[in-house]
Order: C-alpha cells, then structure tokens, then sequence
C-alpha cells in the first residue's frame, strides 16, 4: 500500500478533521470545553468502529480511551497518546482564527497538539477504507490536563503504557521534523523566607528582612546550572513583602528545573533542602520536587527509533532525532522500560504563540508514517 500517496490525496480529509478540532476551543482550566471536544473525538471513534470509553473527572476534562482491533487480538498493544487540552482561553478564535494560507494552518491548539488527533483519526479512516489491519491491536488515550501537569490522567496513562508493546506519544515534531527521543525532566520547588516584620523606619534593628534572606540563596540556586550536564535551574517569580515601609516578614520564590538525567533530579533536591538560612532568626521552607521524570534515551528508544526509521526510509521520508527541554506525557512512560517515542504529530512551529502553526506537507507524511507503524511493527 502506498501510504503517502493515499493520504497525499486525502490530505483535505485530515484538514477538515483538523479544522473542527481547532474551532471547538479546549483551555485545560475549562471542563466544559475539554468536554466538548473529547465528546467529538469519541463520536468520531465510534463511527470509525473503535471500542470508546470514557473516563469520568471531577475537576477536568474527561479522558477517552478506544481500541482498535487488528489481526493479532493477543499480541500487546501500540498505544497512542495525546492530549486535546490547550493554553488558549475560549474566545481565543475571534483573534486568531482558523485560516490556511501560505501552505500552513493556524488556530489555537492546531499545533500543540490537535493536528495529532487529526491525523489518528485520518489514519484509522484509511485502515478502515482499505480494509486494512494492523499489526497489533492499537489503543488510543486523549487526556485532558497535559498542560497543567497531567495530574489526573498520570495514574492512566502509566497503566496504559505497561500493557503496551510501544508508546507513540502524538506530540509535534520538533521544527526541523525530527522524532524526540529524549526529554528533560520538570520539577518545581517553592522556597519560602521566614523574618520578622517591624517598623522600617523607627524599628528597622528588630525586624528580619525575609526578601533580604531570600537575595542570599536566588544567586546560589542559580549558580547550580550546569549546561554541560543538561540540567537547568530558574528562578522564575519571586513575591514577598506588604509595604516599602514594613520590614517583609515573608517572602517566596519558585523555581524551574530541567535535568536530562533522574541521579541529577535528586542532586538538585540536596542541594535545595540543605539549604540553611544566612540572616540570624531567619527561617526557611522548601516544597516541591520532580513531576516529570526524564524521558532518557535508552538502548529501547533507540532501537525503536531506528526500526521507525527505516519503516520511513521506506516511503521516501529522511527521519531523524533529537531531544528537547520540554516535558510531555512520553515523561512518564519511557521510565517504565517501555519503548517510547515522541514527536509523531504534525511538523510546524510556535506552540503556545500566537505564529502557532503547522505546515500542511506534513500532514500526510505523518499519517503515512503512522499508518506503516501501525501495520509493520
């Protein structure tokens, strides 16, 4: 079967999928939304044949999960992952609004990461048009929260992931079109200044300046950058005080952390929690910790990527690999030992922007390369 023609003259199938995904806005903060466009993505399911179900959440969006049979019923699974939550507020659309022009297509989501379900959805279409079955049976998640933490579909996604064979997380390339094949991981820590507050003027001796507490250790946290061993550190708000003329008896700060190795993640928590206060009487507080471990790249990805690389070799498509600072939901599969890859969906650019984008030659490609996965592996 010559997958990329096929879709090369579907291609506008997968733009109209595409097309009603981004219009149905999806912010991670609004159920009712998120709702909304996973109802879509189920009843779309269902008219493809999948098995569909629904995973009920309290305080975010739905997730839904579908099978897919093929003709090894026995055999593990692929699992595909994505996440149809956004960054983009609802009325995001009256200012940047769904066009095409130029060979791109924009809208808020289209890249990060709609245009993935899309071309699942397309692709599954072929399958089921050329009565064509995969290799191994394939399940599908679409998760509601990726972009606040993945906190409630975590749990479901690990489960998932350990029954599985090979986990292709649906997440963009990376601009130049390359798979990722490793992923830093994100933590978050809180540190909180204890002082005492008195009078600037009239008491300025008898308070403990907790921001003054605070200025001794932002340098120090930040000194533990060390860019040769992948790990970042940033200090990226920092609150405290009431008034100019009060003596600040609190103050905090919260900092990013990026490691591209797990023994680097616990270094960095050390260091943090031996922190010691410099100010006599001064007090300090520290929270927080890894939420996304690092996806490394093992002997498995690898492995899995070069097999993904010839299965794209052979429909004229040069694929290569790469790593990124970011972390997805391939954060927490690739640490279980199961094979994973990421960067499957659309190639384009500005995730999270307002250039948001995906190059429309993509579309087909990726769906030809997901298509001879699926039937292959």
């Amino acid at each position: 079967m010559d997958w990329l023609k096929h879709f090369t003259d579907h291609q506008c199938d997968i733009i109209d999928i595409l097309r009603q995904l981004v219009k149905i806005e999806s912010p991670s903060t609004n159920k009712a939304a998120v709702d909304q466009v996973m109802a879509f993505v189920a009843d779309q399911l269902r008219l493809l044949e999948a098995t569909v179900q629904i995973f009920p959440q309290t305080l975010v969006g739905n997730q839904v999960a579908a099978n897919w049979p093929s003709g090894g019923e026995t055999a593990l699974p692929v699992l595909l992952l994505f996440h149809l939550d956004t960054v983009w507020p609802v009325g995001t659309l009256q200012t940047m609004p769904w066009s095409e022009a130029e060979g791109k297509l924009r809208g808020p989501g289209v890249f990060d990461m709609k245009a993935s379900a899309a071309i699942a959805l397309a692709t599954l279409q072929a399958l089921k048009q050329t009565h064509t079955r995969p290799a191994r049976p394939v399940r599908l998640l679409f998760t509601s929260d990726e972009e606040i933490g993945s906190a409630a579909s975590r749990a479901l996604i690990e489960a998932e992931a350990r029954k599985s064979a090979l986990v292709l997380c649906m997440e963009p390339a990376l601009p130049n079109g390359a798979l990722k094949t490793a992923r830093k991981g994100v933590g978050d820590y809180t540190l909180v200044a204890y002082g005492k507050a008195a009078h600037a003027g009239a008491d300025h001796s008898k308070g403990i300046n907790a921001i003054e507490e605070l200025a001794h250790h932002i340098i120090a946290i930040q000194k533990l950058t060390d860019y040769a061993k992948g790990l970042t550190v940033n200090v990226g708000t920092i609150t405290g005080g009431t008034a100019s003329n009060v003596v600040p008896d609190k103050a905090a700060i919260k900092i990013d952390m990026r490691v591209e190795r797990l023994a680097d993640a616990e270094w960095l928590r050390q260091k943090l929690t031996e922190l010691k206060p410099v100010l006599p009487g001064a007090r300090l507080e520290i929270s927080g910790g890894l939420n996304r471990p690092p996806m490394e790249r093992t002997p498995a990805i690898a492995q899995a990527f070069e097999r993904v690389k010839s299965l794209g070799a052979e429909l004229g498509l040069e694929l290569r690999e790469g790593a990124t600072g970011g972390g997805s939901d391939a954060n927490f599969t690739a640490p279980l030992g199961v094979a994973t890859l990421d960067g499957l969906g659309a190639i384009g650019d500005s995730a999270h922007a307002a250039d948001e984008h995906v190059l429309i030659s993509s579309l087909p490609q990726r769906a030809a390369l997901l298509a001879a996965i699926l039937t292959r592996w």
